[in-house]
C-alpha cells in the first residue's frame, strides 16, 4: 500500500499507522478485512507529492463513495473526464453538474479568478465562459486530471479527514480512527515548514474541522490554519476566504 507514496512520505507513514494501532487496536486488521474505499493500491496515493514540495494541504472529509471515483486524492473524482459542456450552449460538463461539490467548487474558482462575478454567475454567463475555454487557442485547462496536476504543481497535498470510505460505517467514526494517523502528518509537515512561510492547512467541513483538537496543533506549530464550509454548501460559492487563498493559484490556466 504505501508504493504509491514518494520515498520521503513512507516511514512518517508507517508512524502514523502504528499511532493508528496504539489508539485502536486491530482497527486496520479489521479495515483490511472488510474492505474500503479506495482501493489498496490507492489508499496513500496522495503522498505521491513530496514532503519537501508540500506547501498547501487540503482536507475533505472522507473519500467518494463510488470506486470509479475514489483515487486516493482528496476532491478528486476518477469518473470525471471533461470539465466542459461539448454543446457551446451550456457550460459545466454533465459529470461536473452531477456532483454537487465539484460544481460548486468551479463556480467558486470563476468568481475567484475573476472570470465571472458572483452577482452575474448564471447558466448564460458560464456558458460564454465555456466557450473561450474550449477555444482552439484557450488558455484554460479541459480535463479533472488537469485540475488534479495544477494542484500538485502548486504544492497541494490533498488529503481526507478519513482516508477510507465503508458503506456501512460513519464517516466520522472512520475519520476518528484516522485522527491519531493525521496527528504524525502535521507534525511531520510542521517540522518541514518555517516561521516566514508557513505550510496551510484548509480545513472542509465539520469533520475535517474536528482536526484542530489535535496535539500537533494545539502545540506550537509552524502551520497555519483555514477552515470553510465544506463544498457541497452553496455559501461556499461566495466564501471570501476561499477567493482569496485561491485566486494567486489560477487552477483554472493550463500546466505549466
Amino acid at each position: 500500500m504505501l508504493e504509491s507514496a514518494h520515498s520521503s512520505w513512507r516511514a512518517i507513514l508507517r508512524e502514523g499507522l502504528q499511532a493508528i494501532e496504539q489508539q485502536s487496536p486491530n482497527y486496520l486488521t479489521d479495515l483490511i478485512a472488510t474492505g474500503f474505499l479506495p482501493r489498496q493500491t490507492s489508499l496513500f496515493a496522495a503522498f505521491s507529492q513530496p514532503l519537501q514540495r508540500v506547501s498547501y494541504v487540503l482536507v475533505g472529509e472522507g473519500p467518494y463513495p463510488r470506486s470509479e471515483s475514489a483515487n486516493g486524492y482528496c476532491f478528486m473524482d476518477g469518473a470525471v473526464n471533461s470539465l466542459w459542456s461539448s454543446d457551446t450552449k451550456f457550460g459545466l460538463s454533465k459529470q461536473v453538474n452531477r456532483a454537487t461539490s465539484l460544481r460548486n467548487f468551479m463556480k467558486m474558482l470563476f468568481v475567484a479568478e475573476n472570470h465571472i462575478g458572483l452577482s452575474d454567475l448564471d447558466s448564460n454567463s458560464i456558458a460564454e465562459f465555456v466557450r473561450k475555454a474550449r477555444s482552439d487557442s484557450s488558455p484554460y485547462i479541459q480535463t479533472m486530471a488537469d485540475l488534479q496536476t495544477n494542484f500538485l504543481q502548486r504544492g497541494f497535498l490533498l488529503l481526507n479527514a478519513s482516508l477510507v470510505f465503508r458503506s456501512d460505517v460513519a464517516p466520522a467514526k472512520d475519520a476518528k480512527a484516522w485522527s491519531p494517523f493525521l496527528n504524525v502528518i502535521f507534525q511531520s509537515l510542521s517540522q518541514e515548514s518555517g516561521p516566514q512561510q508557513k505550510i496551510k492547512i484548509i480545513l472542509w467541513g465539520k469533520i475535517a474541522d474536528r482536526l484542530l483538537a489535535l496535539k500537533s496543533v494545539q502545540a506550537p506549530t509552524n502551520l497555519s490554519f483555514v477552515r470553510a464550509e465544506h463544498p457541497y454548501n452553496l455559501s461556499f460559492i461566495s466564501n471570501p476566504e476561499m477567493h482569496s487563498l485561491f485566486q494567486p493559484l489560477q487552477l483554472l490556466s493550463l500546466p505549466h
